[in-house]
């Protein structure tokens, strides 16, 4: 169906309205906080670090990001202290009621803090932008007290089963409640089967939940736990039953975060045949010293779809 017919449009109208509210409680909030509205370059020549996102490349050694992250770390060294961006990204994935290949990220980085203020953060905001969320009949409200739950304890709790166990053991324990694997299956493979049908679905009922300390291995530019090494100081938001943000406490040493970065681009080529090159100035902007920070990720549209009622990404978008 045309988005432009009149007939169309008028259909997703109280939708957009609603995404133009939120967008101005988006910005009271961090204009509150005192953040700097930042704008940075869309193509960037290492679009994003997951080993599983996909980017569009537009010339040669040159892609439409897949996050402002690596721009705005280097604002950070800079010398900006607070600072957010809402910005078009672009993933290389399949449209879904949940994704568009390109969307709208808010993101933002505080120095001198932890991962904890970014959980203080999402709460302030998720509270000035709606009262309630709700996608497919799940109602969340974020003036309740939000869940707080580690990963190792969601597994625990939901599935039943122990991160510690090796893969054998692990892929026993899928099988067991019901998880389809294949011998080729890895331990991440593993881990993200059981997350999707197993445990995500029944995050952020009642109330938004945070989801943290990720294995280390999976969060690339995250500090890990000082006290703690096996897991990182890494945490997802989720509100009924969706994944709306990554946050972390960043890595700030240069080498390591080279060795994280080649580590990754080796498995992406290896399990999709391609790899992004290495942001050689961001690294640079690393060894020249990045103060502690942490930073986050946050899907607008997905925002604005669960303030808004809506049930499909698209009924919140202007064009597609």
């Amino acid at each position: 169906m045309k988005y432009w017919l009149p007939h169309t449009f008028e259909e997703r109208r109280p939708y957009l309205e609603a995404r133009q509210r939120i967008l101005k409680s988006t910005r009271g909030f961090f204009e509150g906080e005192g953040f700097a509205e930042v704008e940075t370059p869309i193509v960037q020549t290492m679009p994003g670090a997951d080993v599983h996102v996909h980017a569009f490349e537009v010339q040669g050694g040159q892609f439409l990001q897949n996050s402002p992250e690596f721009a705005m770390k280097k604002l950070l060294v800079a010398g900006c202290p607070k600072i957010y961006q809402i910005c078009k990204v672009f993933r290389r994935e399949i449209v879904t009621p949940r994704h568009s290949p390109e969307f709208t990220m808010l993101e933002w980085y505080r120095a001198g803090v932890g991962y904890q203020s970014m959980m203080d953060d999402c709460i302030a905001l998720l509270r000035a932008c709606a009262d309630t969320y709700t996608h497919n009949g799940i109602t969340c409200d974020p003036h309740k007290e939000w869940q707080r739950i580690t990963v190792a304890e969601a597994f625990k709790n939901y599935a039943g089963i122990d991160l510690a166990d090796h893969l054998q053991a692990f892929s026993a324990a899928a099988r067991s409640i019901g998880v389809r694997t294949t011998p080729s299956d890895n331990w991440d493979d593993i881990f993200h089967a059981v997350m999707a049908e197993k445990i995500e679905p029944y995050l952020g009922q009642g109330a938004p939940t945070i989801l943290y300390e990720y294995p280390a291995h999976m969060a690339c530019l995250a500090r890990k736990k000082p006290d703690d090494p096996q897991v990182a100081e890494r945490f997802e938001l989720y509100v009924c039953g969706i994944e709306l943000a990554n946050a972390f406490s960043e890595l700030t040493d240069a080498a390591e975060q080279r060795l994280r970065f080649t580590a990754d681009m080796e498995e992406k080529q290896r399990i999709y045949g391609e790899r992004f090159p290495l942001d050689e100035d961001f690294l640079a902007a690393l060894e020249h010293g990045m103060p502690e920070s942490a930073g986050i990720a946050l899907g607008f549209d997905r925002l604005v779809m669960l303030a808004s009622g809506a049930e499909d990404i698209n009924q919140v978008l202007w064009c597609g």
